[in-house]
């Protein structure tokens, strides 16, 4: 159907979907090859300047605000970017000077008498992911590089098979459909290469992955993630502590971890990832946090301090099988979304960074051929196989697959893998299938609820963290949560696995309320919960649920973690 308005075009010549570390290194590595190649010519008189547009699109209202990790960086990726990035006011925390892997019973804390050697962390530095990227649109700003925040990518552009940009949400429809006196379309950034940097479960990349069957020998795994950064009593944990757990509160059939770093100011990062390949429909990640802080060891370091902040975000797992095609004819996949992440050393930000480079260099090559097309952009392909980065995440090809079998078995692989330089137990490549298939009905011997009083303290319900996330949403807009057939939530859904989004959900975002019949249940959506961690979108087990971007700016404000 025709559209009875007009909307703003823009014209650009490299356009990045996503300001976190991959879109911003690709930005402003792509930035100081045109800046190097411009004063070669000036210098020589010989050859033609390139003058390109680059630009970085996110959909948070300002840099940084939904960006959210650990965080330990390996220093190589912005070694190599920015190599005087020490000298410039990087917002690191502190550099690594402790660290020990625990196991958890449920009433002791056993440190490991040996660090494993992808565990040890001496040389790397204690970060926020959301004041690093801060620091990085700096960056790119300072080279002539446009960042505009509030701008959520709703569709990709394309003629024929060309990519050739993304058109931003719309803003000012109410959540009837109908527009508002606000109306206002969303423009058309038109772009010779468009780079897909979303992070984890990025919307577009999603459905290009499915439209153009991208993905890898492997469909992609993840695990959510669970934060907090607290503020504790002086000296009680020092700044550039690293410390990892495994074991309690999850049992050793479920994959997942914690993790206690030390920041400055006497704020640590604490949280804890479940791997989204469970079983239990009853699984709340949430809840296994707030267990997590209850145990002796982890309760006594926080007694007397105060919890600030809050968040939750999915991290791919899935690794070197898991990664999609990430080349095509006018568009690339960088960063989480290409499944740049080391899910045995629980690294992700040097490789987003390197994958971000990598793309910059082929862009700048195509730049200088006048061609876009894929057998162009593929050095970056090529740039790939030849890097550090590769080396990296093939020697851990078959680390996550492993704990399918549960923890014992994992770890058991996870040895065999360094042994063989990434061979798993069964051979050159593990199997994975999608998490959300993993889950058994109710009835199965693995549906378990977690049971945790929060006491305000030490542990706290779901809405009281969301506030410390900062999340706000336009209320009078469509959901961004699209279920598809509601009337499976109420039936199938409420007798076969008892909704499990009212659990996996760590924002309390879905909710089952009565219903109009006497003795039925409807299912409630608080969208104004969200807080953009695409769970949901991963874990429902009919995959009727699918999470959009919503109004320009709308999410968490997530400020130091």
């Amino acid at each position: 159907m025709a559209e009875d308005f007009e909307r703003d075009e823009l014209e650009l010549d490299v356009l990045f979907v996503g300001a976190g570390p991959a879109g911003l290194a690709g930005a402003i590595h792509l930035g100081d090859l045109v800046a190097a190649h411009n004063e070669k010519i000036e210098a020589s008189g010989e050859g033609q300047k390139l003058e390109p547009a680059i630009a970085v699109i996110e959909k948070a209202m300002e840099p940084g605000a939904h960006q959210l990790s650990g965080a330990v960086m390996d220093p190589r990726g912005l070694d190599a970017l920015i190599p005087d990035w020490r000298t410039k006011d990087c917002p690191v925390d502190a550099a690594v000077n402790d660290d020990a892997l625990f196991y958890l019973t449920s009433t002791r804390a056993v440190r490991a008498p040996i660090t494993p050697p992808p565990l040890k962390n001496h040389g790397n530095y204690v970060v926020s992911l959301n004041r690093l990227t801060g620091w990085m649109v700096e960056q790119a700003e300072s080279r002539g590089i446009d960042v505009f925040p509030g701008f959520p990518a709703a569709s990709v552009l394309t003629e024929g098979d060309q990519i050739t940009g993304v058109r931003i949400k719309d803003a000012g429809i109410d959540k009837h459909g109908n527009r508002k006196g606000n109306f206002e379309p969303g423009a058309d950034l038109k772009a010779k290469v468009t780079v897909f940097s979303e992070g984890t479960r990025g919307n577009l990349t999603k459905l290009l992955t499915r439209e153009r069957s991208l993905a890898g020998a492997n469909p992609q795994t993840y695990g959510t993630g669970i934060k907090e950064v607290w503020k504790l009593p002086p000296g009680r944990v020092a700044p550039g502590v690293v410390y990892h757990t495994m074991g309690h509160p999850v049992d050793s059939s479920t994959y997942g971890g914690g993790w206690i770093y030390g920041m400055k100011d006497d704020r640590i990062s604490l949280g804890y990832v479940v791997g989204l390949d469970y079983a239990n429909p009853y699984m709340d990640p949430h809840k296994v946090f707030q267990a997590y802080k209850m145990h002796p060891w982890i309760k006594g370091m926080l007694e007397g301090g105060e919890m600030e902040r809050y968040g939750a975000k999915t991290v791919p797992l899935g690794g070197y099988f898991s990664m999609p095609k990430r080349v095509l004819p006018g568009g690339l996949i960088i960063g989480d979304s290409a499944s740049f992440l080391n899910a045995e050393r629980l690294k992700g930000i040097h490789l987003a960074i390197e994958s971000g480079m990598m793309a910059a260099k082929a862009i700048f090559e195509a730049l200088l051929a006048d061609d876009y097309s894929e057998a162009r952009l593929g050095h970056y392909d090529k740039l790939f196989a030849s890097s550090e980065a590769r080396q990296e995440l093939y020697k851990v090809r078959n680390f996550h697959q492993g704990f399918q079998g549960g923890r014992w078995s994992g770890l058991v692989n996870a040895g065999v893998l360094m042994v063989t330089g990434g061979n798993g137990l069964g051979g050159d490549k593990l199997g994975v299938s999608e998490d959300h298939t993993h889950m058994r009905p109710l009835g199965d011997a693995s549906a378990k609820q977690v049971e945790v009083k929060f006491d305000g303290t030490i542990t706290f319900d779901k809405l009281t963290d969301v506030y410390k996330s900062g999340t706000k949403h336009e209320e009078d807009q469509p959901s961004h949560l699209i279920v598809s057939d509601l009337d499976i939530c109420s039936t199938r859904c409420t007798e076969e696995f008892g909704n499990p989004c009212q659990y996996f959900c760590p924002a309390a975002v879905y909710e089952m309320v009565e219903g109009e019949a006497p003795a039925s249940k409807k299912l409630q959506i608080n969208a104004s919960n969200c807080v953009h961690c695409k769970t949901c979108d991963i874990m429902d087990p009919y995959q009727i649920i699918t999470w959009v971007p919503p109004e320009g700016g709308g999410g968490p404000v997530y400020t130091d973690l």
